[in-house]
């Protein structure tokens, strides 16, 4: 059947994937809950009713707050199929921020979770008029909750009203309004249609192979890229699982045993350091052939082709020795990792690919609804340090300063209620402007070498580009970020955030006491240590790019201290205007 709405997806379940048994599973204790595709069907078509019922009519917001879940998605289609739209919010903001999204979406309905976050909401509560509805997942004793939903669309089966108000729905209708937690300003109000996402998943689809039947998912389904990955995977009848929450992940990947995921670079940076420091306490003759086979696989090519068969034979000995085991220990049975929103360090993707869990890079932002680019398994469709080809029907080029643009099914409608914002990023003729800096290389694969508004001058005017100099140093396991400044200085410095845990194994290696974060980084040891990490990854830059100086910083960068992005991106203005007396002291 023709895919046109998100919604259509559904129908399209139950007559392509008839004997699919999980639709979407989610850890609730110690018990996977799972929906099968029909039970999922029926409670979105109840959760319909009830809404109906509630008045919500065509156009209408409905904000959805809560971290991954089933229910999210019930939610979602059920919110789209009556020609609402849904505001997926983030619910790790102020309450500010909440208010802000609220008033100027002009948002009817919330359904959130966390006793935390209800106290939010409903401080500001009086100060969002149009806000009529407040809803919570389970019951918490205040307000009405999901379960309650799905009683009211029983008593109120709106069959009929349902169909008309599906049929009245077309492609290009808004379906979602996607405030941007970008690095820098006011969230923004992305308008996407459902022509917008269709396209997405319809050109994504032979991205997995057809053996791929069992995704996870832990990334927040508020981001645009991952929300579009979970229709892509019901799409596909996929069963999705939800990771319990941000600690648990190992362990459920272990009792999923996924073959698709998503990831952000930070992550699998992390679960490398993690693979690499685990090798510390084997005896020498283990530790050897464990870092033999560490080296081996970031060397690894990508494409067969470009691999010889000496580096094949000494692969397949490490394999037997050394990845088989990582594989194990992970608990994949991975077809694809893909990994998206930031640059990923070409040697990342080739030792993740060489142990077994195969890396696609991809390229978009929310205005792009989300996908640009991204890795496929044509000849010449994957390659570390690319984020692969740009998507059928999606037309990109780069521009005299080198800015990436793209025009195609994928570019936003625009910014709601700010059309000079929409003008200033969508030209005439239709090219969206991304910020982002890249070249095409000759196979036709996507560069990406930073961010445009990133670039700065030196009082010499040399201009440097921080994010190339940012994604080398972090290559280090003693760095866990870097933000590099020097806009009009003589040169560049950094303000570095230590991976804590790293230097603490180094710091007991070294008969260092580690007394207290605060304290190890004004260490002279630890200090001098840093200084010789940024002399040997100095040497990749040229004289005006050489870090000078650097400041060790102890405090928390995260989401919950508004340093990173949900998707654990640094918010370099936020670091530059909190930390401007810091910067100020480098330059002295």
């Amino acid at each position: 059947m023709k895919i046109e709405r998100i919604f259509d997806i559904l129908h399209r379940y139950q007559e392509v994937y008839p004997d699919q048994t999980v639709a979407f599973g989610g850890k609730v204790g110690k018990e996977w809950v799972t929906y099968s595709p029909q039970d999922y069907i029926d409670k979105i078509n109840k959760v319909s009713y009830a809404l109906i019922h509630l008045g919500i009519e065509k156009g209408d917001k409905v904000g959805i707050i809560a971290t991954n879940r089933p229910e999210w998605n019930i939610l979602d289609m059920a919110i789209m199929q009556i020609g609402a739209i849904t505001v997926p919010i983030y619910p790790t903001l102020t309450a500010s921020d909440y208010l802000y999204i609220l008033n100027h979406a002009e948002v009817t309905m919330v359904i959130l979770e966390g006793a935390e976050l209800m106290g939010k909401i409903l401080s500001i509560r009086e100060e969002a008029p149009r806000l009529q509805y407040l809803y919570t997942f389970i019951d918490r004793k205040e307000l009405p909750y999901f379960d309650q939903l799905i009683e009211m669309g029983e008593e109120h089966p709106y069959e009929e009203e349902l169909k008309q108000r599906k049929d009245s729905i077309q492609s290009s209708d808004c379906s979602t309004i996607i405030y941007t937690s970008g690095t820098t300003g006011t969230p923004k109000g992305v308008m996407l249609s459902h022509s917008n996402i269709v396209n997405q998943f319809l050109n994504l689809y032979q991205t997995p192979a057809p053996w791929s039947k069992t995704a996870f998912s832990f990334l927040p389904l508020c981001h645009a890229y991952e929300r579009m990955l979970v229709f892509l995977y019901q799409y596909l009848g996929m069963s999705v699982y939800y990771a319990q929450n941000l600690g648990t992940i190992g362990d459920n990947i272990k009792e999923v045993k996924p073959t698709m995921m998503s990831a952000v670079p930070r992550m699998l940076d992390k679960i490398y350091d993690k693979i690499y420091t685990s090798g510390n306490n084997m005896p020498t003759i283990s530790k050897m052939i464990f870092r033999w086979a560490l080296k081996l696989a970031t060397q690894y090519k990508i494409q067969d082709y470009e691999r010889t068969w000496y580096y094949n034979m000494k692969h397949r000995i490490a394999d037997r020795l050394v990845y088989a085991k990582i594989r194990n220990n992970i608990g994949g049975n991975f077809d694809i990792v893909v990994s998206g929103a930031a640059s990923l360090q070409p040697r990342i993707a080739s030792f993740f690919s060489a142990i077994g869990m195969p890396i696609y890079e991809g390229y978009g932002l929310t205005e792009t609804s989300p996908v640009i680019a991204v890795s496929n398994r044509d000849r010449d469709g994957r390659a570390s340090g690319t984020v692969g080809m740009p998507l059928p029907g999606i037309e990109v080029k780069i521009a005299e300063n080198g800015e990436v643009c793209c025009r195609g099914h994928n570019v936003m409608m625009g910014y709601y209620k700010d059309e000079a914002l929409t003008k200033s990023v969508i030209d005439q003729d239709g090219w969206f402007h991304t910020g982002d800096i890249g070249l095409i290389n000759e196979k036709g694969q996507l560069i990406l070498t930073g961010r445009l508004k990133s670039l700065f001058k030196t009082s010499f005017g040399k201009y440097i580009n921080p994010q190339v100099i940012e994604d080398k140093v972090s290559e280090s396991p003693f760095v866990e970020h870097i933000v590099v400044v020097g806009e009009g200085q003589k040169f560049a410095a950094a303000l570095i955030k230590p991976d804590f845990d790293f230097l603490k194994q180094w710091c007991l290696r070294h008969d260092i006491e580690f007394v207290s974060e605060e304290e190890a980084v004004k260490d002279s040891q630890v200090i001098a240590r840093y200084s010789r990490e940024i002399d040997k990854y100095n040497q990749f830059f040229g004289d005006t790019e050489k870090i000078r100086k650097f400041e060790l910083i102890p405090d928390e960068w995260s989401q919950h201290t508004d340093i990173l992005t949900p998707t654990l991106k640094v918010k370099r203005k936020k670091v530059e205007l909190q930390y401007q007396e810091v910067i100020q002291k480098l330059f002295q």
